[in-house]
């Protein structure tokens, strides 16, 4: 007998494949089953801009008559997930949260949802996200915040909260993110998932609407390490379409997940990076931070301090080179090829000057208005050296200090991020405020490595989520996956379960919308 379909939205995407491969559930199901949750709850937390109820169950489908033939694609074919809306989908829409290209269907898809559809995996639509993934909270998107599922009037992270808050309120087992400056692990952090930036050109950037070209990178959010691991290899790999992606091989992720949770750590440095905690850092996310290293130290692992002197540096660095990079992509959207095109008002004859003046007025959010401005001035003649040179040479000097750092510990820890979720609304005036959320991110965006976010429990002032940051040398992933494994292992054990089970909204909206799990 079939289990109830909303136990089947409680399922990780590892039970799930498990499930589907031993025949005790179809594609179809769980499609349902999630589109269903979807429907319920998504009023209430705005995860998604566009669901696509009619092609995630065709998809599924073809997976149930993939798998009774006996010929799935992969491991994770039939499991259903959730794509941001910065990536290229052909035949729904791509908007990036912004009105400038409100109604877009792209003719292509990026590599990264070419690969989902060739292994199998259902999509279920378009998740929501700060307009062109200028954000740290979701309250930029032009369609509307998302709501954090820990508590409604909070905010998920950001960029990418949308991804976020649509797996931590089982709306799906399995979404996609991008990264660029700690947008896929500080929503990690804040809604209690697991958020994961791969290694720079490990995963193809085709395709993912660019908002700064050397930072950006999209990667996995899930519930589990192991899911984050599965579906890393699923969209891992070289792509010659992408002059930033580095031809190496798919690392062995889930074999280092599944070594990891056996929770031996014996032989692993640890190293706490001084410069990434203490003054600005809430109490009750620096004692969740604490608790876990001493849980890794108990399963075996040394622990170091280290320090990177530039990493104070970082967040000015940041927001030199993103606005940077920005204000040339956005470049494009000048009303004449695609998108959003507005008519001046009172000019008869309008120039083309006109209309784009009165389009990117009309299309863009204030945030991107703001570093658009910031950018422009940075690459400005006479200003170039002084600001975007400058910040360009303390880069380096960032990623000199992580190789430095790496001589004496596999990999670097910290707090995700230095708060729990802040309410909407909170920081929306205070441009700087909502920066400083990044801190903690940033410097791997800058360097290029890699980096997980994983649950570190409930912060003691109001019982949200912290997240516990795992940051190791490029191309050596797999680390993230063993430590980070190691982590949810012992954790699992302290809380008795996982730790969106106290969540007490999540609670709230099963209750109101009928649901029995």
């Amino acid at each position: 007998m079939t289990a109830p379909t909303t136990d089947w939205t409680r399922r990780t995407a590892a039970e799930l494949a498990d499930a589907l491969a031993a025949g005790e559930v179809t594609s179809v199901e769980l499609t349902r089953a999630h589109l269903d949750r979807i429907a319920a709850v998504d009023g209430e937390v705005h995860a998604f801009l566009h669901v696509d109820a009619d092609g995630a169950l065709a998809e599924a489908a073809a997976s149930d008559a993939r798998r009774a033939a006996g010929a799935p694609l992969s491991s994770l074919d039939g499991v259903p997930i959730a794509v941001k809306d910065v990536l290229a989908t052909a035949g729904l829409p791509t908007t990036c949260g912004s009105k400038i290209l409100e109604g877009w269907v792209p003719p292509y898809d990026a590599t990264v949802v070419r690969k989902l559809r060739e292994a199998g995996l259902p999509i279920l639509g378009k998740t929501n996200m700060d307009e062109f993934a200028m954000g740290s909270s979701t309250e930029h998107s032009a369609y509307g915040a998302t709501h954090n599922p820990w508590d409604l009037d909070r905010i998920p992270g950001g960029s990418g909260g949308g991804s976020a808050a649509a797996v931590a309120a089982f709306e799906a087992p399995l979404a996609i993110g991008t990264d660029t400056g700690g947008s896929i692990r500080q929503p990690g952090a804040v809604t209690g998932t697991v958020g994961v930036k791969p290694t720079y050109g490990s995963v193809s950037r085709y395709g993912l609407v660019a908002l700064a070209n050397s930072l950006d990178q999209a990667g996995p959010v899930t519930r589990t390490v192991l899911d984050s691991a599965l579906l890393h290899e699923v969209i891992g790999g070289h792509d010659e379409l992408d002059s930033t992606s580095i031809d190496r091989p798919v690392g062995a992720y889930v074999e280092a997940a599944r070594q990891g949770a056996a929770g031996d750590m014996t032989g692993v440095r640890i190293g706490v990076v001084t410069e990434l905690g203490g003054e600005g850092y809430q109490p009750g996310v620096l004692a969740r931070f604490q608790e876990s290293v001493d849980l890794l130290v108990k399963a075996g692992a040394e622990v170091v301090e280290v320090s990177c002197p530039t990493f104070v540096h970082a967040l000015a660095t940041y927001y030199l080179i993103l606005p940077a990079e920005a204000s040339s992509n956005l470049a494009k959207f000048d009303a004449m090829r695609y998108g959003l095109r507005v008519l001046p008002e009172g000019i008869e004859s309008p120039s083309a000057e006109d209309v784009m003046r009165a389009t990117r007025d009309a299309g863009f959010g204030d945030e991107v208005k703001r570093r658009i401005i910031l950018g422009t001035y940075a690459l400005s003649s006479g200003y170039y050296d002084a600001y975007y040179g400058q910040a360009q040479k303390v880069r380096t000097l960032i990623s000199r200090d992580f190789d430095a750092a790496f001589e004496k510990a596999d990999v670097l820890v910290s707090p995700t991020a230095p708060t729990t979720a802040f309410k909407l609304g909170e920081k929306l005036d205070d441009p700087i405020a909502m920066y400083l959320n990044d801190l903690a991110t940033i410097p791997a965006n800058l360097a290029g490595v890699p980096g997980i976010s994983v649950p570190s429990g409930l912060a003691d002032e109001d019982g949200l989520p912290a997240g516990f940051q795992i940051l190791a040398p490029a191309l050596a992933d797999e680390r993230l996956y063993r430590v980070g494994a190691a982590l949810e292992a012992a954790l699992l054990d302290q809380w008795g379960g996982p730790l969106l089970d106290k969540a007490p909204e999540l609670g709230k909206l099963d209750h109101r919308n009928g649901d029995s799990a």
